[in-house]
């Protein structure tokens, strides 16, 4: 019987979605071994890729195509995932994400807000969805979900009684919060995918820690911890909860919303079928953008390595660049993009190109060993 390789990537971040780059690690295994039986498995986090990797892994899942507003204001095209079991799939990335900021960035750090992904998920319950699943990484705003939970019939007002403005400036005039108009929860409940544990306030909190990647300075980062204080007094959400500060304080937000929030790498390998495709498999290929010192606290690669050497299954990894810090001695092989390519410009210019050819030397290293 032909051997069984299992690829289960995460998206290379703001460079080759998840799907697309386990197509492309799977062409060059083919290419090198071409009777291997090859099962692609792409995994996200709850961050950009989540609704690809549930589209390429669950058979019968339908986009939904929907206008939103983006982040910038504007209309953006976007879509939602509904599966076969009737869950929908929404990812605040391709909503109210940073990537839609354009490349590089126009980062907002105190304008843009979460309408985006409020008014997707509004779309997945008005078409009937028996439960959610919310991806929350890859966020552009720190608006603590005010525009989500705005979306789905809050009304935040000022000590006037007039709605707040959109985004992380609106918080600081906060004075009052009226939930009693959001949609209700679908049968099912709604399950939060995030790799974040950070409290909604404070210096491990959504403004000090992830702020500056959105542009805040530091008095930015002073404002806005002050008005997510400011929510935290009206809504009645724990600020202190892990996952809380995750997208910006949308975790806090789903959380007054009645929602879950979990590890995003293992509900997802869950929810693809990931264990049930290693009980009988070879070898695993993992990866990710960048594998560094941090990425075995919940990351994708981590998640799947102790997966598979729970079952005894070899694991490969392959990265865009892997760091010096990194630890890869647990892998049976690895390979980098950037070494493949001669740098990191070429490796980014044309990724899935490198991801075959990593693939196809994977493939070779592992058969002769």
């Amino acid at each position: 019987m032909a051997p069984t390789v299992v690829i289960a990537p995460d998206s290379f971040k703001g460079t080759i979605g998840a799907a697309a780059a386990a197509a492309a690690l799977a062409d060059g295994w083919r290419k090198a071994r071409p009777g291997d039986e090859v099962r692609l498995r792409p995994m996200a986090d709850g961050g950009e890729g989540t609704v690809d990797a549930f589209a390429a892994a669950v058979p019968g899942a339908r986009r939904m195509p929907i206008r939103v507003t983006g982040p910038e204001g504007a209309q953006v095209e976007a879509s939602w995932l509904l599966l076969p079991d009737g869950t929908g799939v929404v990812e605040l990335a391709g909503t109210s994400g940073i990537e839609l900021l354009g490349t590089p960035p126009r980062l907002r750090p105190l304008d843009a807000d979460t309408r985006g992904f409020g008014e997707a998920i509004a779309a997945a319950l008005d078409h009937g969805v028996s439960r959610l699943v919310l991806g929350i990484g890859s966020s552009s705003s720190t608006d603590g979900g005010t525009g989500m939970l705005t979306a789905l019939g809050a009304l935040f007002a000022d000590d006037a009684g007039r709605p707040v403005r959109a985004g992380g400036r609106g918080l600081a005039d906060i004075a009052s919060a009226d939930l009693s108009g959001l949609a209700t929860l679908p049968p099912g409940g709604a399950t939060v995918l995030t790799d974040v544990t950070n409290p909604l306030l404070g210096s491990r909190g959504a403004a000090a820690v992830f702020g500056p990647q959105k542009g805040a300075t530091a008095a930015d980062i002073a404002a806005l911890d002050a008005g997510l204080a400011r929510l935290a007094a009206v809504v009645g959400a724990d600020p202190d909860a892990a996952g809380a500060g995750a997208a910006g304080g949308t975790g806090f937000a789903l959380l007054a919303w009645g929602a879950t929030l979990v590890p995003g790498s293992a509900a997802v390998a869950e929810l693809v079928g990931l264990p049930s495709a290693l009980a009988d498999a070879a070898i695993v290929v993992t990866g990710e953008g960048s594998f560094d010192g941090q990425s075995a606290a919940g990351k994708v690669p981590a998640h799947v390595s102790a997966l598979a050497t729970a079952l005894g299954v070899p694991v490969a990894l392959v990265a865009g660049r892997v760091a010096p810090d990194a630890d890869v001695s647990t892998f049976a092989a690895t390979a980098a993009l950037t070494e493949l390519a001669g740098s990191a410009a070429a490796a980014m210019a044309d990724a899935a190109r490198w991801l075959q050819e990593a693939g196809a030397q994977l493939a070779q290293t592992v058969h002769d060993r």
